[in-house]
């Protein structure tokens, strides 16, 4: 009898990189992101208003990264909340459902000036988009190396954060 496979179990992918020139292309490289993750997901955007973060199917990938994974993190961090509180009501049922495992932050003001949304899954694929008023954006599959320099910038962005929206009720 065979035995199960962890979600770490994955056959190791062909390293790829590629230049995406339009937001649905970019929207398919997120989607395929969140399918790749086995442990942590790492979002910087201006305000999630563009690359399908509303979408029904966005949020049930993203139900089934933090289904499947056995420690899950997802650290989103946003110049501006108001999109997401008015637009992304699936999403926000996540952070309530997993407020453990999701942290949403707004950016300090030492990184407003940041303009180039980056996903990052585990460290080794990420879609970097170059400036939030362009659509060009770099898509990388299985290049940590490549990786590693975005990884850095997320956690300086990261780490000028404060509390964005938090999944409690407190105080109703």
């Amino acid at each position: 009898m065979a035995t199960p496979t962890s979600p770490d179990d994955v056959p190791p992918l062909e390293p790829r990189e590629s230049v995406l020139d339009t937001v649905a292309a970019q929207a398919a490289a997120i989607d395929e992101l969140i399918d790749l993750a086995r442990h942590r997901l790492q979002i910087f955007d201006v305000d999630l208003s563009q690359g399908g973060w509303q979408m029904p199917a966005r949020a049930d990938r993203l139900a089934a990264f933090l289904r499947r994974a056995a420690h899950p993190r997802i650290e989103l961090i946003v110049h501006d909340t108001r999109w997401l509180e008015t637009s992304c009501p699936r999403l926000l049922a996540l952070q309530r459902l997993h407020s453990g495992a999701i942290t949403v932050y707004r950016t300090g003001a030492e990184a407003r000036s940041a303009m180039d949304p980056l996903v990052i899954a585990d460290g080794r694929h990420f879609l970097h988009r170059f400036h939030f008023d362009q659509p060009r954006a770099s898509f990388a599959i299985e290049q940590a190396q490549l990786a590693r320099p975005l990884v850095t910038r997320f956690e300086q962005i990261w780490a000028t954060g404060e509390p964005g929206l938090s999944a409690s009720v407190l105080g109703l």
